[in-house]
């Protein structure tokens, strides 16, 4: 009976905590983090897309993410993510360790989905910087997952790299004024990641010449749609940075 009153009770806080936007550009404080829809590559589809956030607890947030989308099936159509507002700020030569930890899964998934799941990470050479814009000299992504034959930018340039305690492709290329280092992964989905993201960042100084005097100005998280449907469910979802 108390187990039975325990679980209704945290029924209700999760109820009471949840919040829905779906706006192009809405975004929501939730926490150490904000939850966006950034729905930048709308026009080229057809479609619609909402997010919620579930909960957050310390430096955890959990939320998800409905979406459909139609056309143009090598466009992305939005980013939906949540924004750390502490791990960001610190030179790559001050980190000292970056713990990360990512389980999700999708409730529901359309046949034929065209999607990724990624960490977005931005650099720059000033402390601080919007992600995507001229203060971003590199984009760093991490897929956890690639479906439908989707790609990232520019071309692979390894096979198998070790890193993190993961296998993963390297793609390179870049994109406005910045470059594009892609690691996607190279053992299908990884579902629940856990890693030290200071371990892709000594990985990207001392073999892909980004200089150790590089900021990290943001790190995201969330998934890019291009065609299908889907509920994305992030379980849960922490990242630090260290000096």
């Amino acid at each position: 009976m108390l187990f039975s009153s325990l679980s209704v009770f945290a029924s209700i806080v999760a109820t009471a905590a949840a919040q829905t936007i779906s706006g192009q550009y809405d975004c929501l404080t939730a926490g150490n983090y904000q939850l966006c829809q950034n729905l930048w590559g709308e026009a080229a589809g057809v479609g619609s897309q909402n997010s919620t956030l579930i909960s957050t607890s310390g430096n955890a947030i959990s939320w998800s993410t409905n979406w459909t989308w139609a056309n143009a099936p090598n466009s992305v159509k939005s980013y939906a993510n949540v924004l750390s507002s502490s791990a960001k700020g610190v030179q790559l030569s001050a980190v000292t360790s970056a713990p990360t930890a990512w389980n999700w899964t999708y409730a529901t998934q359309s046949s034929g989905i065209r999607a990724d799941v990624s960490y977005d990470i931005w650099f720059g050479t000033a402390q601080s910087g919007s992600p995507a814009t001229t203060a971003s000299s590199y984009e760093i992504m991490i897929w956890l997952s690639g479906l439908g034959g989707i790609q990232p930018v520019g071309s692979q340039i390894t096979t198998g790299t070790q890193v993190g305690g993961y296998s993963w492709n390297l793609w390179k290329g870049p994109n406005a004024n910045w470059e594009v280092l892609s690691f996607v992964s190279a053992s299908g989905d990884i579902n629940n990641f856990n890693a030290d993201l200071k371990d892709f960042f000594d990985y990207l100084t001392s073999e892909q010449g980004v200089a150790s005097t590089q900021y990290v100005q943001a790190i995201q998280t969330g998934t890019e749609p291009f065609t299908g449907s889907a509920n994305l469910i992030i379980d849960s979802f922490s990242v630090s940075i260290s000096t």
